[in-house]
């Protein structure tokens, strides 16, 4: 069983800054990608930041480009999700992402957290 539990999230005005925090916990052998979507309920999931073990490029969507930055610590299996400069349309749930593997054996699987709501009001 794996479980991701964020937080951070809250209301701010625009231009003020957030960071989301992420920790993974549970049957865990390695994680190969993790990072951050967006949701609104009934919508679909939307890329916000993701990096992949191993490589030092990270994915993000081109509306947060330069204002946001993902990170990780991987001894705590934690992911975050600074955020400068909010906007208004910046305002989601946020869920944490991970492509993991719970032995050698297993194939990797993908897992999001529930959630942690940004309000950016203007």
């Amino acid at each position: 069983q794996v479980r991701l539990e964020e937080s951070g999230g809250g209301l701010v005005q625009a231009g003020e800054s957030l960071r989301l925090s992420c920790v993974a916990s549970g049957t865990i052998w390695s994680i190969t990608r993790t990072g951050w979507y967006r949701q609104t309920p009934g919508r679909q999931r939307q890329l916000v930041a993701v990096m992949t073990t191993g490589s030092t490029e990270v994915e993000y969507a081109d509306s947060v480009k330069g204002r946001f930055t993902v990170s990780r610590d991987n001894a705590k299996r934690m992911v975050f999700l600074q955020m400068n400069d909010l906007k208004p349309d910046d305002t989601d749930n946020y869920r944490c992402y991970v492509r993991l593997r719970t032995s050698a054996y297993s194939p990797p699987s993908d897992y999001w957290g529930q959630g942690t709501q940004v309000t950016v009001s203007s």
